[in-house]
């Protein structure tokens, strides 16, 4: 029998599939749908945890950007060695607001943490050590992704650091077939079915959509990151790291 909190969304036939939307719905089922989609998903919030031990400098803020159910703003919370911080997570899922709200408020930590109910894209951003984007980026329009990369680097102290993780596509059309491929069977061991990797994949067409590695490099060049290097990818998902 399946818990509750099993995603099991696209396990039926949809009539219509509707564009994805993190609502209740999904709210309720986020933990295992993110990890059952998303390889190296822990290994990515350990290592955002692991910066922000290295990175997050005294007397800044520090932004978790989509915080959705506030995985990376928990990393960062338990290990920031820096004082007089404060992270500040957004989302615009009232129903992710809610949960993150709970979740955080379940584990106590020195670095005080609000998070708020607020488009990324109007938000207003204090000066800040380190910034997280995870997974965050590809559910914006295309054409205002540099503009919010300036808007961060502007916000990030000398030596402040963000970090992006983004599923990619692949400029070359092999390689990208491949990469979809490995991704694919990843889904079904563990435990998707072809019918429920289809439907999502509409659900996700109108509202993702993915860049290359080359874009999203050359994005933070424009930006005025000194520095920028992809640490991690597993099949089509990685994570970038650029230094102010």
């Amino acid at each position: 029998m399946q818990s509750s909190d099993t995603d099991i969304i696209y396990s039926n036939p949809h009539a219509k599939v509707k564009d994805f939307n993190f609502d209740e719905q999904v709210v309720e089922v986020f933990p295992d749908m993110i990890s059952r989609s998303v390889p190296g998903y822990n290994t990515i919030i350990d290592t955002i945890g692991r910066l922000s031990q290295q990175y997050v400098q005294d007397n800044t803020y520090v932004y978790d950007l989509g915080c959705s159910l506030g995985a990376a703003t928990l990393a960062m919370r338990k290990a920031i060695a820096a004082s007089g911080c404060q992270i500040i997570g957004m989302d615009t899922s009232t129903a992710m607001v809610e949960r993150c709200q709970r979740h955080v408020a379940a584990f106590k930590g020195e670095t005080p943490v609000e998070i708020l109910e607020q488009d990324i894209l109007k938000a207003q951003l204090k000066p800040a050590s380190m910034i997280v984007l995870n997974f965050t980026l590809q559910f914006v329009e295309k054409e205002q992704r540099q503009s919010l990369i300036d808007k961060i680097s502007k916000a990030l102290v000398p030596g402040g650091i963000l970090v992006i993780s983004e599923k990619i596509n692949h400029q070359n059309e092999v390689c990208r077939d491949l990469l979809i491929d490995l991704h694919h069977d990843f889904k079904r061991a563990n435990g998707y079915s072809e019918l429920e990797i289809a439907q999502k994949r509409t659900a996700l067409e109108n509202v993702m959509k993915t860049d290359s590695l080359e874009v999203q490099l050359d994005r933070l060049k424009q930006a005025g990151f000194s520095h920028a290097t992809q640490w991690f990818q597993c099949f089509n998902f990685t994570s970038l790291v650029a230094i102010k």
